[in-house]
């Protein structure tokens, strides 16, 4: 069974929940923007993923600017996201002790198999 967390508004996200749903691979579809995560999650996405919690994070938004994130702590970090979900980058997909961040969407295609 696979995680989805996923923002239906973003075109990359309903991309890669195509080609899971393609693969007929059971899926859970976490819309975090609706159900935010909190901070265990966020820190377990990053561990998964093993990268540092900045690169889960989506850097461009005007609120990373407005919040001064560029030099934030992870703690600072792990925060903002859980305040300011759409900071979480997206889509992220899970399977076990794997993850990946669909962008581009066939990154997903390993945990398909």
């Amino acid at each position: 069974m696979l995680t989805i967390y996923h923002n239906p508004r973003c075109s990359k996200s309903r991309q890669t929940l195509q080609l899971i749903e393609k693969a007929n691979v059971q899926v859970s579809i976490v819309e975090y923007l609706k159900t935010p995560l909190n901070a265990e999650q966020i820190r377990q996405l990053a561990s998964l993923l093993n990268v540092a919690v900045i690169d889960i994070m989506r850097t461009k938004e005007d609120e990373f600017k407005q919040q001064n994130l560029q030099d934030a702590s992870e703690a600072t970090l792990i925060q903002a996201i859980v305040d300011t979900p759409k900071l979480l980058e997206r889509p992220i997909v899970v399977k076990g002790d794997k993850a990946c961040i669909g962008r581009p969407p066939e990154n997903v295609l390993p945990l398909l198999s």
